[in-house]
């Protein structure tokens, strides 16, 4: 599933090609994805210009004169930046047709994303309202991870794929963290001390920095919106690494199974 390294790396790429364009149409082929693509979203959008294009979360939110509409790629999704006239594939669900002459099509092989609308009256979409504080903001820090975590019996690992609490940090993303931080994934969150949820807090961001930079994951179906796949993967230190030499101790990585995801980890490198 795309996570929030290849989400804003979708949105950089879509950003110079949307600023400031009306939309002049949407196409929708295929209305049934996670959830119903609104039957009149092109009356809805039709005309409007494109004043932003933000994230939040793995939710995309292109601002619009008037509303909003929020894309989520699901789990095999991709945005794509288009002449108009391309033909569409089998798995091109969804086009944004721009005054430009170009679209930005939604190809959705699984069909587990989602084309949704947030009108002006509804600043805080249901999907929007409960999610937590972004990692990548000022605010996201070590006194935060502290808070999050105390009196939490839950592990670290699962408190950092909640979005209720920290949003974006998947499940490629978490591992790698708690590698670089020295932390156990098993280890209860409110048994982190302070010094370690700085070290934890700062891991969050450099990875995830990295990860933008490297445009992102691309393990399946995922591309930025120039077609390119990402290349993160090729810098993983634990991630889909099991029995393979820990790049900085020599001892094999292990796996294990939290809450039905694969968690690999360095015995040696990371601590309860």
């Amino acid at each position: 599933m795309p996570e929030l390294p290849e989400v804003e790396t979708t949105r950089r790429g879509l950003l110079p090609h949307t600023q400031h364009r009306a939309i002049v149409d949407i196409v929708v082929r295929q209305p049934r994805l996670r959830w119903p693509v609104p039957a009149n979203l092109a009356v809805l959008a039709g005309g409007q210009t494109l004043v932003g294009l933000e994230r939040r979360g793995k939710y995309l939110l292109f601002r619009l004169t008037r509303g909003t509409i929020i894309i989520h790629l699901g789990m095999s999704g991709s945005l794509r930046i288009l002449d108009s006239a391309a033909p569409a594939g089998i798995h091109d669900h969804v086009d944004i047709v721009l005054d430009s002459g170009q679209c930005i099509r939604l190809r959705d092989p699984r069909r587990f994303g989602a084309v949704l609308w947030a009108g002006p009256d509804e600043p805080d979409h249901p999907l929007l309202a409960s999610l937590g504080i972004e990692p990548l903001t000022p605010e996201f820090d070590g006194d935060c991870m502290y808070r999050l975590s105390r009196e939490r019996k839950n592990s670290i690992k699962a408190l950092l794929m909640d979005s209720h609490h920290i949003v974006g940090v998947g499940n490629i993303y978490a591992n790698e963290a708690l590698f670089h931080a020295g932390i156990h994934p098993t280890l209860a969150a409110g048994k982190l001390s302070r010094p370690r949820c700085h070290r934890l807090a700062l891991a969050i961001r450099d990875t995830l920095d990295k990860a933008i930079a490297a445009g992102g994951s691309s393990l399946r179906d995922f591309v930025g919106s120039d077609g390119m796949p990402g290349y993160f993967q090729q810098q993983y230190f634990v991630y889909a690494r099991a029995d393979l030499a820990c790049r900085v101790c020599g001892q094999p990585i292990r796996l294990l199974r939290q809450n039905q995801r694969a968690t690999f980890y360095c015995p040696q490198c990371q601590k309860k």
